[in-house]
């Protein structure tokens, strides 16, 4: 008898591990929660390609996750990256290009060595805009030191993360977004050699131009931050749906998969959420 497919894969979606607290945020001691929990219940972390092949409907380990980073904060490396390593995890970091510097790999946790600053989601986004994202984000040094390790596998984010859609016209929409993967993918072709049909849209954002930009590309896996819906074997791949992590131990998370992966209360659970958070944005214009 063959292995059992899993029935679907939670897909979970990270931004920041640090000790600094603020929004989407895990501190290091949840996170090694997290993935310690991984690990001793027995799950799989995919690679990206690997959760591809799920979707077109190949077998994995019937206890899989894939486990996602979003833009490409220094503290994944200092932080997530010996973890990772230690419990014998995979993960994908969606880079956003055009933050990734150049210099010397800086000295990770648990190196003996004085780590550098990991700031709060704000405040990196303050450095952003100053023109400091070499001190806050990874370097290309640090992208192929995680490749190399087996921790990270770098995947698309877009070159600067903007949201076209916004402040342009239909046009300059079409014509921005098309640049800026163009962009993100000659430099992961120059930096890594890699030709990704992974990509993450920024804050999920994404319409039908956006996806006709990404398919001309040649992308074919999209990322979204919709938790409310199942990633099965046959499913869409240009709709993957992933769980924001929150900063809770290892038992939360595998509470929390347990729910994703059930099929009579996930589907229950996605809906009371998704009409709850329905609700809070209705009251949330009513108020504005």
């Amino acid at each position: 008898m063959g292995a059992k497919n899993a029935n679907s894969v939670p897909v979970l979606m990270y931004h920041h591990i640090t000790p600094s607290s603020g929004q989407i945020t895990t501190s290091p001691q949840n996170f090694e929660s997290q993935m310690a929990a991984l690990a001793a219940n027995g799950y799989t972390s995919l690679t990206a390609g690997q959760f591809a092949a799920y979707l077109q409907g190949e077998v994995v380990p019937e206890k899989s996750v894939l486990i996602t980073f979003d833009d490409g904060y220094l503290d994944n490396y200092v932080y997530a990256h010996p973890v990772l390593q230690k419990y014998g995890m995979n993960a994908v970091m969606f880079l956003v290009t055009d933050w990734a510097g150049t210099g010397e790999p800086r000295p990770v946790d648990g190196s003996g060595k004085p780590l550098p600053a990991c700031p709060s989601h704000h405040e990196c986004k303050e450095m952003i805009a100053v023109g400091k994202a070499n001190d806050i984000a990874v370097r290309w040094s640090e992208v192929r030191a995680m490749e190399a390790a087996g921790t990270f596998e770098i995947h698309c984010h877009t070159h600067t993360h903007t949201r076209w859609d916004l402040n342009f016209d239909r046009a300059g929409k079409r014509a921005g977004i098309a640049n800026d993967l163009k962009q993100s993918k000659a430099a992961l072709l120059q930096e890594l050699n890699k030709n990704t049909p992974h990509l993450c849209w920024p804050q999920g954002y994404f319409d039908d131009d956006y996806i006709q930009a990404a398919k001309t590309l040649g992308f074919s896996v999209f990322y979204t931050t919709d938790a409310y819906g199942f990633n099965v074997a046959g499913g869409n791949p240009q709709y993957v749906y992933r769980i924001a992590v929150r900063n809770k131990s290892g038992a939360w998370l595998m509470h929390r998969i347990g729910i994703a992966k059930n099929s009579y209360w996930g589907p229950l659970y996605n809906r009371w959420k998704k009409f709850a958070r329905q609700r809070r944005m209705a009251r949330k214009n009513q108020a504005g």
